[in-house]
């Protein structure tokens, strides 16, 4: 448990490394879209591939699957009662696609990966893949789709949102080099030296650019800007309480192995996703909001995570 906590301290020194390096001015908006190309786009392709190659043979991955039902289940679940929330608690109709959102979809990647990483090893990736797999699909789809309908001109939002943008998002790098890595180790594959070299030194890139970017987006939010309201408020309710409450449920009906639930509990308390400001500003809805949700959300998960891992550890 010590190590754990000690492994995740690093993790957040890194974010704040990224904060002050950017109050200095070393780093802009800018590079955090640097950081976060890299990452998605070179970084963590070769992180899959070789985490997939490396720690699962062909029978233990097909072993997986079932677990794929826990975090199709409770994504969809909690996406019904993030709906209801915002019938019962009156939300803006301008700010309740981008809430639903918000309440429903987890950081599974920036935050997810390396916090997984630092508790489990490199064993739980298959683990964080699978939950990434349906709460990207789910995110792109339903999650962009209710965040167009804020835009008060809801018929021409409508038309911005187009389902093969959403499928090209879906398909991302990260989900390519998933997939590859599935193909080899089904195939039965070795992994030459010089390519396993060579996605190892790219792919351990991911943790400090990841936590750089969070830095950088945190610091361009600017703390003393956030304002707590009643909405923001829902929104860490389900983040953080009904997500993981209702993942833990599951779990007790659909049995999987310990390590796989404990990693999606982490995985569905996870803070919000980094593109969720930047689509609501495309879209026309309450930047503001989706701005502090965001700020809040990473900040009080520092004091949030030990807690979470004392209950499931």
């Amino acid at each position: 448990m010590v190590d754990a906590y000690l492994n995740i301290f690093v993790i957040f020194v890194l974010m704040f490394m990224g904060y002050w390096l950017s109050y200095r001015q070393l780093f802009t908006n800018q590079t955090a879209d640097v950081f976060s190309k890299l990452v998605l786009t070179i970084a963590l392709p070769c992180n899959m591939f070789l985490n997939i190659t490396k720690n699962f043979s062909r029978d233990e991955f097909l072993a997986l699957f079932s677990g794929m039902l826990i975090p199709l289940c409770s994504i969809l679940v909690t996406f019904i009662l993030s709906t209801l929330y915002t019938k019962f608690f009156s939300v803006s109709s301008t700010r309740k696609g981008t809430f639903i959102t918000m309440f429903t979809f987890s950081n599974t990647i920036f935050m997810g990966l390396p916090i997984n990483l630092a508790i489990f090893g490199e064993v739980a990736v298959p683990f964080v893949l699978l939950y990434y797999i349906i709460n990207t699909s789910l995110f792109w789809t339903a999650g962009v789709y209710k965040m167009a309908q804020d835009n008060p001109e809801s018929q021409q939002a409508k038309i911005e949102f187009h389902p093969v943008a959403a499928l090209k998002k879906i398909f991302s790098p990260a989900l390519i080099g998933f997939i590859v890595g599935l193909i080899w180790v089904l195939c039965s594959l070795s992994v030459p030296k010089f390519i396993a070299s060579f996605t190892g030194y790219l792919g351990n890139l991911t943790t400090p650019l990841s936590m750089f970017a969070i830095g950088i987006i945190v610091y361009q939010i600017g703390v003393k800007n956030l304002r707590m309201n009643h909405d923001i408020f829902g929104v860490l309710l389900g983040r953080y309480i009904i997500s993981p409450l209702i993942v833990w449920l599951l779990g007790q009906w659909i049995q999987v192995p310990d390590m796989m639930l404990q990693v999606f509990i982490i995985q569905s308390a996870m803070p919000i996703q980094n593109s969720v400001p930047i689509l609501t500003r495309s879209y026309g809805g309450d930047v503001e909001f989706a701005a502090s949700s965001l700020g809040y959300s990473v900040l009080l998960y520092l004091i949030y995570i030990p807690f979470l891992l004392h209950l499931i550890l």
